[in-house]
C-alpha cells in the first residue's frame, strides 16, 4: 500500500488556518485519508493524519522492524531447519491438548 502523495498546495497549511478550520480540516482528513502538514513561522511544525493510516503505517513499520531481526538472526546463524520447527510446535501444540 502506497502512502498518499502530498499536494503541495492544499495539503501544507498554516497553522492559523487549522485553528479557524479545525473541525474541517479534521473532516478532510477523515475523508480524503491524506495528511495535511501544518506550518508554524513558515516551517514545517506538524503532520495530521488519519488515525487509520496512522495505524497502518505503524504496523508497516513493526513488519519492517521484525523482517530486519529475523535477517540478523540468519546471517549470525540463528535458526533452526524446517524439520525442528515442525517438531518444535507440535510438542507446544500437545501442551495445549
Amino acid at each position: 500500500m502506497a502512502t498518499t502523495k502530498i499536494e503541495l498546495d492544499q495539503d501544507i497549511q498554516p497553522l492559523s488556518e487549522f485553528r479557524k478550520y479545525a473541525a474541517d480540516f479534521i473532516g478532510r482528513i477523515q475523508k480524503q485519508k491524506s495528511p495535511i502538514v501544518l506550518t508554524q513561522h513558515g516551517k514545517s511544525a506538524a503532520v495530521l493524519l488519519n488515525v487509520s493510516e496512522y495505524q497502518r503505517m505503524i504496523d508497516k513499520l513493526d513488519l519492517m522492524d521484525e523482517l530486519l531481526e529475523a535477517e540478523r538472526q540468519i546471517t549470525r546463524g540463528e535458526v533452526i531447519s524446517h524439520e525442528d520447527a515442525k517438531k518444535q510446535i507440535l510438542k507446544n501444540l500437545a501442551k495445549w491438548k
